[in-house]
């Protein structure tokens, strides 16, 4: 089914009122003092802590956190107008491992080779929460969302100010409708900017205290500039974390939830909203209408009661199948902290069948963070990259890189092959392009997991084959190196 165009009267997006103006005045001159638009001379990610933990494993979770995290997407678009994958990437300082850079390079095809990166946006912080995202519109220009955390800082959209080119970003005025008219959108949390071809963007986010702590949110844009506006998706208690996707004649959600009383660290159960048309409204994958946002813990929604088994819910990926139907990757474990005492972290799919949500195990991690991606090929071959085995650093986010198939839709899963081995530090989040190259499969970054440390930029090719991007170049193009596994 076809999305439908928009509804939404263009009259009524194009309506600015004095104070949206100034608003975009005043974020155009905040932009302007960290817009930086020049060339690195290699390629550098960031490396990121979170919550010190005071045992062994040092932090919560940590490491090279350069394409961080699962619910930021996408980190890289494929693009065959100019076979070219065009990517972003929290990077960072030649001097300082910890200040993030927003950057933005493309892995040319024909040539096999990169640019130097350009470097797009100073955020002035060390979180990789921060870290942008990346989308290409119909016309190719590419867009790059600059997401905060929370509501401290602000963020920004900007668009490259020629089609395929990395070159130069211009700062996008986005602003979206209101009961009163039109505001700036100039804050937003763990951004999802999907471009549907015809259509324009679905976005997936999360604002802070919109009432929850951690509300997601959806928004629609037929241009980027301006945008429908802000449906809460799900309130519930403390909030949520949602990863989200778009399938052929729909764009869909799933997400977990913060009990109250608990922290921010717990997060449990597994829900699933989807809409046919573009946002409009909202259904479960069995068609029940929904009215948002939801605000009871269990609703129509929910696939599955992960609180009454006291088990904690990571999201990783959601794909669709060649049926159009939801396929969501997701990791189970007793607890938040680091360490053995809350295993098995273990890596589950959950599949609507077209009747019922059929949910398996695929294989076990020692981390939380572990942070994989899933594809599926049209002839029903469904794979994981994920660093699931152990790496240099056990038990802390990431490890070495393995890949995973399966050939009867989760039932049974075969490690095909390791990517990694012998690495001095834990690779980490393996994200997939959209409209995977064969050759530019898997992007991530590696980082020491219990203390600061450099972190290199890597891919690999459908083969699992893996490169290193340069961290230091002599010319303008260089060609990624090939790592040999010992």
């Amino acid at each position: 089914m076809p999305f439908l165009r928009f509804a939404l009267p263009l009259v009524l997006l194009t309506l600015l009122i004095p104070q949206s103006a100034t608003a975009q005045q005043n974020q155009a001159g905040d932009a302007a003092t960290v817009t930086l638009n020049r060339k690195a001379d290699g390629y550098r990610g960031i490396w990121y802590m979170n919550q010190p933990s005071g045992d062994e494993y040092v932090y919560k979770y940590s490491g090279g956190l350069g394409t961080y995290c699962a619910k930021h997407n996408p980190f890289a678009v494929y693009c065959p107008e100019v076979d070219k994958t065009f990517f972003c990437y929290g990077g960072a300082k030649p001097d300082n491992d910890r200040a993030l850079l927003h950057m933005v390079s493309y892995f040319d095809h024909k040539t096999k080779t990169v640019p130097q990166p350009t470097i797009l946006l100073d955020k002035q912080t060390s979180d990789a929460h921060d870290n942008p995202v990346i989308s290409v519109d119909d016309d190719g220009y590419i867009w790059i969302f600059s997401t905060s955390h929370g509501t401290s800082r602000p963020s920004y959209i900007h668009r490259s100010r020629q089609p395929y080119d990395i070159s130069e970003f211009d700062l996008v005025p986005a602003t979206r409708q209101t009961d009163d008219g039109t505001a700036p959108i100039d804050n937003f949390s763990y951004m999802q900017a999907w471009h549907v071809p015809g259509s324009g963007f679905a976005a997936f986010f999360t604002r802070y205290g919109y009432p929850a702590a951690r509300t997601i949110c959806f928004m629609s844009s037929p241009d980027g500039t301006e945008w429908s506006e802000w449906q809460r998706i799900a309130a519930i208690h403390q909030g949520h974390y949602q990863i989200s996707a778009t399938g052929r004649g729909r764009i869909g959600s799933t997400f977990n939830y913060h009990p109250n009383g608990k922290g921010l660290n717990w997060r449990t159960n597994l829900y699933y909203v989807e809409s046919e048309d573009f946002g409009q409204t909202w259904q479960t994958a069995s068609r029940q209408p929904l009215e948002l946002p939801l605000r009871d813990v269990r609703n129509a929604a929910l696939i599955h009661d992960y609180e009454a088994e006291g088990l904690n819910v990571y999201l990783k990926d959601i794909r669709y199948d060649a049926d159009d139907r939801p396929v969501i990757l997701f990791i189970t474990s007793g607890g938040y902290e680091a360490g053995p005492k809350n295993d098995p972290r273990t890596w589950t799919t959950a599949r609507w069948t077209g009747s019922e949500w059929e949910i398996r195990p695929a294989f076990t991690s020692d981390n939380n963070y572990d942070m994989g991606s899933l594809w599926i090929d049209g002839d029903g071959r469904w794979q994981i990259i994920a660093p699931s085995e152990t790496g240099p650093q056990p038990y802390n986010p990431g490890g070495e890189v393995a890949s995973w198939i399966s050939d009867d839709r989760g039932r049974t899963w075969q490690k095909q092959k390791q990517l990694t081995s012998g690495s001095r530090h834990n690779h980490t989040y393996v994200r997939r392009p959209v409209n995977a190259h064969p050759d530019f499969y898997a992007l991530w970054a590696d980082g020491h997991g219990r203390q600061p440390s450099s972190s290199n930029i890597y891919f690999c090719n459908r083969d699992g084959d893996v490169f290193v991007l340069p961290r230091k170049m002599e010319g303008e193009t260089a060609t990624p190196e090939r790592v040999p596994l010992p």
